[in-house]
């Protein structure tokens, strides 16, 4: 069985992009189906056992919010 390469990317996206695929990735965990979608030239299958969780971040003055998805491969 082959590894994958580890990676660690943040891919910004405009507005429009970015409420399409919030709008696929609700869609796809209301109707309990995989979640796929490209990022920076790599298609990712997200399963339907992933784990979802909402991170927030304070630094000084800056702030993150971070919408995260996880699951192994195992």
């Amino acid at each position: 069985m082959s590894s994958k390469q580890e990676r660690d990317i943040e891919k910004t996206y405009s507005d429009t992009e970015f409420v399409a695929k919030l709008r696929r990735l609700a869609d796809s965990i209301e109707n309990g189906e995989k979640f796929e979608i490209q990022i920076a030239g790599e298609r990712i299958y997200v399963p339907v056992r992933a784990n979802f969780n909402i991170e927030h971040e304070r630094d000084g003055s800056a702030e993150e919010i971070e919408f995260q998805i996880k699951w192994s491969n195992e």
